[in-house]
């Protein structure tokens, strides 16, 4: 059995992205399901990679194809909050880069949820691995978290 992951902070994350809960998302015991915070996961980095310019979900040449994600639970979350995604990245590689995503309450300072979401990327025609475009790679080094969790 593998250690479970230290609760981040806040300084942990560079950047951070409000996304309300829905109704639909608690589950029978009245919070939010598992499975959403993947659903956050994927909105707060895709929203940030469109809003940068780095992702035309039409037409860009390169895409982020999602190989492995992960989540540590620490506290309960429950429609009708708004959670403030955290993001940074913890891994940039040649055509791959691994994100740090933070689940926060709005104004909590530890991470009610925690995980890692991982892009590799490649040829939208070809499906095949390429490196990461220069654009890109330079925003995601601006992203990138300084030192290691506590």
């Amino acid at each position: 059995m593998s250690e479970r992951a230290v609760r981040l902070g806040r300084s942990h994350f560079r950047l951070f992205r409000a996304i309300p809960t829905r109704w639909a998302d608690n589950d029978a015991y009245g919070h939010v399901n598992n499975v959403v915070y993947y659903s956050w996961f994927d909105t707060a980095v895709n929203a940030w990679l469109i809003e940068q310019g780095h992702l035309d979900l039409a037409g860009s040449e390169s895409v982020g194809l999602v190989v492995e994600t992960a989540c540590t639970y620490f506290e309960s979350v429950a429609f009708p909050e708004t959670i403030e995604a955290g993001i940074a990245v913890e891994k940039l590689g040649r055509s791959s880069v691994t994100y740090r995503i933070g689940i926060f309450r709005r104004g909590g300072e530890q991470a009610a949820a925690q995980g890692r979401f991982t892009h590799v990327y490649v040829g939208r025609a070809s499906q095949k691995p390429i490196p990461i475009p220069d654009g890109l790679r330079g925003a995601l080094q601006a992203l990138t978290a300084s030192g290691a969790p506590d």
